[in-house]
């Protein structure tokens, strides 16, 4: 199994430990992201784990599937709940770790925007199970073991700067950030030129927070300059999909 398929498996492994714990009411319990129960954000994610194991085992079915949107993809929202459900999406993540671990690195994998290589995809759906995962650490009140497996997410977060702004209709303010992050494990990762004039420090699991939208850039601990710097995590955004709005300061977690 490569590297990414292996951290995307234990991405899930941890969330699936804590659902482990959820009593029958636990699953009613409304999250701080768009106030969605835990069964609703277990649902998002066995859904889009199905899309992702349809587009690697039949792409074919997966772009009829996307051409034709509406009832179509309804296929891929789940009405299983609890622990009926839970069960559900950890071995559909489990086969799709399994298939994204026997693919060469250098194929391409359809998705519902541009096709992506296979470790971008692999590294998109950890994000995505870790992203939402936060939120059911959050109403569970569980703080989440975190480990350098997040150099995956933080790549993605860097790597999405410019098209921050271009998915907004925005020019780019500037250069891109030189970006400092302290790892789970104490090392230090940087990212682009270095510049004392725009740059970001600090904690690998805040960057992470603010590009996933997980956290307000103001509930977090980051040292930001310059103004590229300041603009960019105001609206940061490392997933695919139409401009979101960060949560509001306070509201998460």
């Amino acid at each position: 199994m490569t590297s990414i398929a292996e951290d995307f498996l234990a991405e899930g492994a941890a969330l699936h430990a804590l659902l482990l714990e959820c009593s029958a009411p636990d699953w009613q319990r409304n999250t701080s992201f768009k106030s969605w129960t835990i069964d609703q954000v277990v649902q998002h994610l066995h859904g889009t784990d199905l899309a992702a194991r349809l587009a690697l085992t039949d792409a074919e079915a997966f772009n009829a599937m996307k051409r034709e949107g509406g009832a179509a993809l309804t296929l891929m929202q789940p009405t299983l709940k609890g622990d009926e459900l839970r069960e559900a999406w950890w071995q559909t993540l489990s086969s799709l770790a399994a298939l994204l671990g026997d693919l060469d690195e250098r194929a391409r994998v359809p998705w519902f925007g541009p096709d992506m290589g296979v470790r971008m995809f692999g590294t998109a759906r950890q994000m995505e199970t870790w992203a939402h995962g936060r939120a059911v650490f959050d109403v569970l009140g569980q703080e989440r073991q975190e480990s350098d497996r997040l150099h995956n997410i933080a790549v993605i977060g860097v790597k999405t700067y410019g098209w921050t702004f271009a998915n907004r209709g925005l020019e780019s303010p500037g250069p891109a950030p030189y970006v400092e992050l302290t790892a789970p494990s104490g090392k230090v990762w940087a990212f682009n030129d270095y510049s004392e004039d725009n740059f970001i420090e600090g904690s690998a699991v805040d960057f992470c927070h603010v590009v996933t939208q997980v956290r307000n850039v103001a509930d977090v601990e980051l040292m930001i300059y310059g103004e590229p710097a300041h603009e960019w995590m105001a609206i940061a955004q490392c997933f695919a999909g139409p401009p979101e709005t960060p949560p509001a300061p306070g509201s998460r977690g």
